[in-house]
């Protein structure tokens, strides 16, 4: 029985005090005696409780609001993008909508059956976060595989760990150590160099198990662009890029089936089209362009100059008078570097007027800057 009804059934069916009946349940005497009257004037049904608070609530989302949370789940998961609560807010307030509190666009999308609980994973006061702090400050690179309908592909791909923005994706018949030189450098044509890389122990990134290195190991080491690997087995160590496989991938499924290669580079590109300027990353709360924009980039430093995004690289080999032969503005110029180094493969950087030739194992054989107005240049000539 309900304690208001014990009472009020003590007081007038049994004949109790108020007093009594009060010291008895543990409530006051005024209490007992309100829920006397309520039972008087409407009976058993008036000792109902009551709802407290205002009859209408001011705050309380409309359903043309929860209507346009809705659809937008529903557009963005039809396009194989992120729709969680945070995302769905962003492309709120860029429609000029109203815009809910996260938690609250979460519990419609609970409310409407939109999530569904996965209370196997591990909770977020678990994960242990590591970012660069500058935009080029750490790329993360790894491979990943994708089925076509005329065969097995592979996709190489570079991400900005500070901005999560993405540097390159590119599609390729089977990624080799040459394939993941190409695309890095063009990469940093577009973005700059990095100041390191960080990617797994595959064979496309490393080769000290054999003893040797990977083309990728040799080209940074002539950068001055520190290389690091994550452990063994543990693909946690580059989160970043591994993450964005899964999206990708998600991203692609929705679409038709690639029937070839340029096709599916096609795919790729628009997705990363949509990836970095349109869609809002949940860790930088902006799309991942507009991080890797508003901070200042961390570069390598090579002989106390750091390499800009407008230096140039090239392989080359010194001819057997010494001298390597480059362009500027249209002109070709011959660089003295020495008969001693005759037949010696190097890697040119070039900056403007400014010139590095280096070997491949990083050692600096020539720093000049270019005279525009004569073909050879000498070793004689003052260099920075």
């Amino acid at each position: 029985m309900d304690l208001a009804l014990y009472a009020v059934s003590a007081v007038l069916v049994e004949g109790r005090s108020v007093r009594e009946v009060a010291a008895a349940t543990g409530r006051s005497k005024s209490w007992v005696h309100r829920h006397v009257e309520l039972f008087r004037s409407g009976g058993e049904a008036a000792l109902a409780p009551r709802k407290r608070g205002p009859k209408t609530a001011p705050n309380q989302t409309t359903a043309e609001e929860e209507d346009a949370v809705v659809a937008l789940r529903e557009q963005l998961g039809e396009l194989g993008l992120d729709s969680g609560a945070s995302t769905i807010a962003f492309h709120l307030a860029r429609s000029g909508l109203h815009v809910p509190a996260r938690a609250t666009i979460h519990r419609i999308l609970v409310r409407r059956g939109l999530v569904t609980a996965q209370p196997q994973k591990r909770p977020r006061t678990s994960w242990q976060r590591f970012e660069a702090d500058l935009p080029n400050e750490c790329w993360q690179s790894d491979m990943t595989h994708w089925q076509l309908a005329a065969g097995h592909v592979e996709i190489v791909n570079f991400i900005d760990d500070h901005s999560r923005g993405v540097m390159a994706s590119v599609a390729t018949p089977v990624a080799t150590s040459a394939d993941v030189v190409r695309i890095f450098l063009a990469a940093a044509s577009n973005y700059g160099f990095p100041a390191s890389v960080l990617s797994d122990n595959g064979a496309i990134y490393t080769a000290a198990y054999r003893g040797s290195h990977s083309g990728l190991e040799i080209e940074l080491a002539c950068l001055g662009i520190t290389f690091k690997h994550g452990k063994p087995y543990h693909p946690q160590t580059q989160g970043k890029v591994e993450r964005y496989h899964r999206t990708l991938k998600a991203y692609l499924r929705r679409r038709p089936p690639a029937v070839d290669l340029p096709a599916l580079q096609g795919q790729i590109d628009r997705f990363v089209a949509i990836y970095n300027e349109e869609r809002p990353h949940q860790a930088r709360g902006c799309p991942p362009m507009v991080a890797w924009r508003a901070k200042d980039k961390a570069a390598p430093v090579l002989d106390g100059q750091a390499l800009s995004v407008a230096t140039k690289v090239r392989h080359d080999v010194i001819d057997p008078s010494g001298t390597v032969t480059l362009r500027y503005r249209s002109r070709l110029h011959h660089v003295g570097v020495g008969r001693a180094h005759k037949e010696t493969r190097v890697l040119i950087l070039m900056a403007g007027r400014d010139v590095r030739v280096l070997s491949e194992d990083g050692t600096l054989l020539r720093h000049l800057t270019i005279d525009p107005n004569i073909d050879y240049q000498p070793i004689r000539q003052t260099t920075l």
